[in-house]
């Protein structure tokens, strides 16, 4: 099946594609916040997730205590998802103290081929040449943002820009893992429960974390309304990113997250050079424009593959509802049995 123009016109095309935007720009507002801080010398890249955990504990727990639903998965299944999120936003936050927030946000493709391969190996999701071909281009794009910040050398914007593209792209595939087991769990399982346990072993991890590595950092912070206000953005900038991706992959899936990536990647570039009137190398555009093409391409197809995907999740679900049904049909058997 190719890539479809007329889906657009759709309802749900639309919505996803708005919803899209919107969690393109605050993973932008989130970067340059980041950015902001680490130019400030601040490193406390655990404590500001830790405040968003927390914010989505509160919301997200209050909610589910006043539904009371039933908790559909297991909870060391929401601990390691929290501890795997949490190590991946302290990687990529890390990475502004080390190199530009240009890197950042398009090594941060790294996770799409991640996630590509993550699919295909638990969720059993089977990829087209063009497919395979998109992440090929994707990856090249990401080699030469590395090329790139070794040729630019003090203009890249940190202090060792290849270290802190290595922390972006170990950042990045936690975020794979994070993201496809979110998906699945969304999918799955109930919204307000994953964002809910996310945000309590999030901040319990955040908070162990802090305590060991940023104690120190934190008492040297010289406190006031222009370091508070960069780190409430943060709070509330991801805040909003974790709800609305969970009803993005519910709605749209992959395409549109993918898509979402993509044009993140563009408004940092754009804000970069027009708001901040800061340089950017030339690699940067080959770059841009190379791992945008690799993006695109993989893209076009992405329904055929989220409906495979969606067909193993169903069939998982069936067998044990199928086993689940016969146990109590046996069960019934036995009792009429008895009776007679």
């Amino acid at each position: 099946m190719g890539f479809n123009f007329k889906e657009i016109k759709t309802k749900k095309t639309l919505i996803g594609l708005g919803l899209g935007q919107i969690i393109s720009l605050l993973c932008t507002c989130n970067a340059f916040t980041s950015s902001e801080l680490a130019r400030k010398g601040i490193n406390a890249p655990t404590t500001q997730s830790f405040l968003s955990y927390t914010l989505l504990a509160i919301v997200y727990g209050g909610i589910m205590l006043y539904q009371r639903p039933t908790i559909k998965a297991k909870w060391y299944h929401y601990f390691l998802l929290a501890l795997v999120d949490v190590e991946g936003n302290f990687l990529v936050v890390k990475a502004y103290q080390y190199t530009s927030i240009t890197s950042v946000m398009l090594l941060d493709c790294w996770a799409i081929p991640c996630v590509l391969l993550l699919t295909w190996a638990f969720l059993h999701t089977k990829y087209r040449l063009m497919k395979i071909g998109g992440v090929v281009i994707c990856i090249v794009g990401v080699v030469m943002v590395v090329f790139s910040d070794v040729h630019a050398g003090d203009r890249a914007g940190g202090s060792n820009p290849v270290k802190g593209d290595f922390l972006v792209i170990a950042g990045a595939t936690l975020y794979a893992v994070s993201n496809t087991t979110e998906e699945f769990l969304v999918k799955n399982a109930n919204t307000v429960e994953l964002m809910t346990f996310l945000g309590f072993f999030g901040s319990i991890v955040s908070a162990v974390q802090i305590g060991i590595l940023e104690r120190d950092e934190l008492k040297a912070i010289q406190w006031s309304p222009d370091v508070v206000y960069p780190f409430l953005r943060v709070t509330v900038t991801m805040f909003l990113f974790y709800s609305l991706l969970p009803v993005l992959l519910k709605t749209s899936g992959a395409t549109m997250f993918t898509l979402s990536l993509l044009t993140s990647d563009m408004w940092a570039v754009l804000i970069r050079i027009f708001a901040y009137h800061e340089k950017v190398d030339w690699l940067y555009y080959l770059a841009f424009a190379t791992t945008a093409t690799g993006l695109f391409i993989y893209s076009m197809k992405e329904k055929d593959e989220e409906e495979q995907r969606d067909d193993v999740q169903r069939k998982l679900i069936d067998e044990e509802d199928g086993e689940a049904l016969g146990v109590s049909l046996i069960g019934a058997s036995t009792g009429t049995l008895t009776n007679a």
